[in-house]
């Protein structure tokens, strides 16, 4: 089964973290949650989420997606922070599935992994830079590639996922139960 990376870093937006591991683990999806410095990560609304290791721990040779949740905090200390950027390096360099939502897409320009077209949270495209930047869609996918724009978008966008992983059945399957029609 396909392994997931969500790391998680002190100022995650709850919502997006929150929303893409319970869709991609209603889709029978192996999600890892990891932390950085700790296991035990606050996010930018005060909510503590327990993670099962630390990002320091983890291998892509081991992952098939790495996944990063945005947060001001969080995206600046995941664009920081030296094993981030060697997995998303490393994923690339493997042509392994790299996705990003809301604020995150700075960290994978900061590891140089990000392509031309991609999406974010409106005003973040001016700390990355203009060229390629979508705004009239809630995912973008350019190669290994996989961007959304913010918390309002994180289910279209773990759905998305999903259908990359199980196909777009399953994926239409989960948004039916889920009375996602908006997606």
């Amino acid at each position: 089964m396909p392994k997931i990376l969500i790391p998680l870093a002190k100022g995650f937006e709850e919502i997006e973290a929150v929303a893409l591991i319970d869709v991609l683990r209603r889709a029978e999806l192996n999600v890892v949650v990891a932390g950085i410095g700790t296991t035990k990560v606050s996010g930018a609304h005060n909510i503590e989420i327990h993670c099962e290791c630390l990002v320091s721990e983890v291998k892509s040779d081991d992952l098939e997606m790495i996944l990063l949740p945005g947060g001001w905090d969080g995206t600046y200390a995941l664009a920081e922070d030296k094993n981030i950027q060697r997995l998303l390096q490393e994923m690339d360099a493997k042509n392994k599935l790299i996705g990003a939502i809301c604020a995150a897409p700075y960290a994978l320009n900061k590891a140089g992994v990000l392509k031309h077209n991609y999406t974010c949270y409106p005003s973040v495209e001016n700390e990355i830079r203009l060229e390629g930047y979508t705004e009239d869609k809630s995912v973008v996918t350019d190669g290994n590639i996989m961007t959304s724009r913010g918390p309002g978008t994180a289910l279209c966008f773990a759905l998305a996922i999903v259908e990359k992983f199980k196909g777009k059945e399953a994926a239409q399957a989960l948004k039916k139960g889920m009375l996602l029609d908006f997606c």
